[in-house]
């Protein structure tokens, strides 16, 4: 039996949700000098509480290790930049934004989002704790703070007089291992009458899709709307509405407001989804436990994919260096065995290894010169523009694989 108590509610956890074995760090990417230095892996099992239906894993590593230097840049992928443009443009005209609003971020990255509120001329700050992150957003003109988001910090904006009309966090909430001092400082900077909005991977896709890869130490928590509602209500917080995005795989942006605030009752949308979540069995814990089996014989059936086109004598070459990738490439025991290397836009990552499988990480350029007989897309999510990208290796013949749901050859 796990000791380990409900980072929300304290509870005991007992049940798992599945047991990814051991693996490294997700986005700790290796240098040449590393490979022959011992490598930390820490247990990836996930927990569901009872009490709450949190579904999370243990903190076994502490968040300043993780994110002080941080290897993903949100502004190396079109799409999500499309996206982050798109709702800056939306939440303009929704929220009435001006000149006078002020908004805030967490976990604002390389400021791929704010630089959209800032050529409209909107003040604005990030709250960024990776500088080498910040340090990229405050040369294209966000302002950025290098800080963790908490109770505590909220007081010391406000006391500043640094409140909001908007406050945002998108794919923040799984990575804080500290639920209650991170959304209690929300309504402390966040204005009467002001929002927050939050988007994060839903959980009820990650199951119905089999997105076991998602799953890593970064990401301490995994939210549907009933375990967000419940949340953020303890801290003071109502979510009033929610849309259902592509992102991810499938995330959830849920906008809040002061509890106490009776303006913006709650939409027919969140009844709605809320009620499709019960209907699926998302208050059940069996619903939970179930999901284990599913992800091994996904990993059965990789394995069975790769290995038949290794016997044939094809060659294998990956896309992507994301930390979902390595969740899976991890787990599934895929090595440079099966791939020879991978390519990824950011050159922050090339000439490195990825953790764990030491899959060599390498320019785009690189599948241009291979001419692999297959491409394996990690980032499965951003499948579309990928191939997109990939037309020319179609002229040699190449074919796609995507992992998930289940592998794939396109």
């Amino acid at each position: 039996m796990n000791e380990v108590g409900c980072r929300f509610c304290g509870d005991a956890l007992r049940d798992t949700v599945v047991d990814l074995g051991m693996s490294p760090l997700c986005e700790s990417i290796l240098s040449a000098d590393q490979l022959d230095k011992m490598e930390p892996f820490y247990p990836l099992r996930v927990w569901v509480c009872r009490g709450c239906l949190l579904v999370q894993l243990s903190e076994y590593v502490r968040a300043e290790e993780i994110f002080t230097e941080y290897a993903y840049f949100s502004s190396f992928s079109s799409a999500w930049l499309k996206h982050s443009e798109d709702y800056v443009a939306a939440m303009c005209e929704r929220s009435s934004l001006t000149k006078d609003s002020f908004v805030i971020e967490l976990a604002s990255n390389d400021g791929y989002l704010l630089q959209y509120f800032v050529k409209r001329g909107i003040p604005c700050l990030g709250i960024e704790p990776a500088a080498n992150v910040a340090k990229a957003a405050r040369e294209r003109g966000v302002d950025t703070m290098v800080a963790f988001f908490d109770e505590r910090k909220a007081l010391e904006l406000r006391a500043a007089g640094r409140t909001a009309d908007l406050v945002l966090g998108n794919n923040v909430l799984a990575q804080v291992p500290d639920l209650n001092t991170f959304v209690a400082g929300v309504p402390i900077v966040l204005k009467e009458g002001g929002t927050a909005t939050f988007e994060f991977p839903h959980l009820k896709q990650l199951f119905d899709n089999n997105q076991f890869d998602t799953i890593y130490h970064e990401h301490f928590s995994y939210f549907s709307l009933i375990s967000i509602e419940s949340i953020f209500a303890r801290h003071g917080l109502t979510v009033f509405d929610v849309d259902e995005l592509w992102t991810h795989g499938g995330s959830l942006r849920v906008y809040a407001r002061h509890s106490a605030e009776r303006g913006r009752p709650v939409t027919a949308r969140v009844h709605e989804l809320r009620a499709r979540e019960e209907a699926a069995g998302y208050r059940n814990v069996e619903t939970y436990t179930r999901f284990e089996e599913r992800v091994r014989e996904t990993k059965r059936k990789l394995l069975e994919l790769l290995i038949g086109i290794k016997r044939s004598g094809k060659r294998i070459v990956g896309y992507g260096a994301p930390g979902k990738g390595n969740t899976l490439l991890n787990y599934c025991g895929v090595r440079t065995d099966f791939i020879d290397f991978t390519v990824d836009r950011n050159p922050y990552k090339h000439g490195k290894f990825l953790p764990g499988t030491h899959v060599p990480v390498l320019p785009p350029s690189a599948l241009d010169e291979a001419k692999p007989d297959y491409i394996f897309i990690l980032p499965w999510n951003l499948k579309d523009e990928i191939m997109k990208q990939l037309a020319p290796a179609r002229g040699w013949g190449a074919k796609f694989i995507v992992p998930i749901p289940e592998a794939t050859v396109l």
